[in-house]
């Protein structure tokens, strides 16, 4: 019988895009630097879940956290080159959902 392996690259990759609301914030980060309340309130996220996820892509290497010494403090997170080397992926998975995801009247 034939078995397929599949990479741990590949495998690791699919992990970090596939938990929810990961791939939601890399496509919100891709025009610019946003603040948290930006990315809150376009997404629809509670502030705990897009804290970890911001976290969890910084820890990653794919997004960065600027704190800007300013009263009250300014804090932005923006891609690294290693999250916008994602854009392609992003703008074909974009390209994709158009031509073939349909949305119901109800959601």
């Amino acid at each position: 019988m034939d078995q397929t392996v599949i990479c741990p690259r590949f495998e690791k990759a699919m992990s970090i895009l596939s938990q929810r609301w990961t791939g939601l914030v890399i496509y919100q980060l891709l025009p610019g630097p946003k603040r948290f309340c930006t990315l809150e309130s376009s997404m629809g996220i509670s502030g705990r879940v897009l804290s970890d996820r911001l976290k969890e892509l910084e820890n990653q290497g794919i997004v960065k956290r600027d704190v800007y010494p300013e009263t009250p403090v300014r804090i932005e997170y923006s891609l690294t080159d290693k999250g916008l080397a994602l854009e392609p992926l992003m703008k074909e998975l974009e390209t994709w959902s158009q031509n073939w995801v349909k949305v119901e009247d109800n959601e």
